[in-house]
């Protein structure tokens, strides 16, 4: 579904910036894995190329096969918003728009029909529980909800990929549980591919197996298996291991 082949990234300027080196990484279809690394670690910058805001210096990304950095502008523009989906840590959802409305506006975009769009949102609402606010302006409804409609919209198209930054990154720890739970679900029950970069242990616990980053290389990954608790132990470890400022991580909730 998504390979990273011997990516690096270098920003050019007075002096140039290494972000990312001779990167590897493979996310198969129906996977749910999480990136991390202290801050600086360069999990942003692989996120923001595999989204296609930035571009590998070297190497290749593929998605599904295809490598979006050859498209033209226009033709990525169409891939970015049919194939992948994105979940911000701040909803990123619009103020004069409802829930509903907010929801649909990739369909809005391809000219989707109205009847249509209004059936897949109240299937999404339904599956992710949020009927009940869609008729709701954003600043109506609490931080949990919020996520949950950026959720549903960024699944709205059935993207192949879904890319979450620091999803529960604004949310308390209740809210954090719910939307991680929901992200697992749909994960579990639609096969959706994600990738989930964040600080939080408690939140990369959730995910298949988790990746981790330092200094722009792959440092190291753990797979979950049946113990989500054991799975959280083996990500506080390897995060101590890894050094980096305490701020680095978000404060640890079991």
């Amino acid at each position: 579904m998504l390979q990273v082949k011997q990516a690096s990234k270098i920003y050019e300027g007075k002096i140039a910036y290494r972000a990312l080196t001779d990167i590897n990484l493979t996310i198969d279809k129906g996977e749910f894995v999480g990136i991390m690394g202290p801050s600086g670690s360069g999990k942003t910058t692989l996120l923001n190329m595999i989204a296609t805001i930035d571009e590998p210096t070297t190497g290749e990304i593929l998605i599904s096969g295809q490598n979006p950095h050859v498209l033209k502008k226009e033709k990525l523009a169409k891939f970015r918003r049919r194939e992948l989906g994105f979940v911000f840590q701040d909803f990123n959802l619009l103020p004069t728009l409802t829930v509903e409305e907010n929801i649909v506006l990739p369909l809005t975009l391809d000219g989707e029909k109205v009847k249509e769009m209004k059936r897949r949102a109240n299937d999404l609402a339904e599956k992710l529980g949020i009927t009940q606010i869609m008729k709701k302006r954003t600043y109506e409804i609490s931080g949990g909800q919020a996520q949950r409609a950026a959720v549903a919209r960024a699944m709205i198209h059935s993207p192949k990929l879904l890319l979450a930054d620091e999803p529960t990154g604004n949310l308390d720890s209740k809210s954090s549980k719910d939307v991680m739970e929901m992200l697992e679900s749909i994960n579990r029950n639609e096969k959706a591919t994600m990738m989930l970069v964040t600080h939080d242990p408690q939140a990369a616990s959730y995910c298949n197996r988790v990746v981790f980053i330092k200094d722009g290389k792959l440092y190291s990954e753990i797979n979950r298996g049946d113990n989500r608790q054991a799975f959280f132990q083996k990500i506080l470890d390897t995060l101590s291991l890894l050094g980096g400022d305490a701020n680095d991580l978000s404060s640890v909730r079991v």
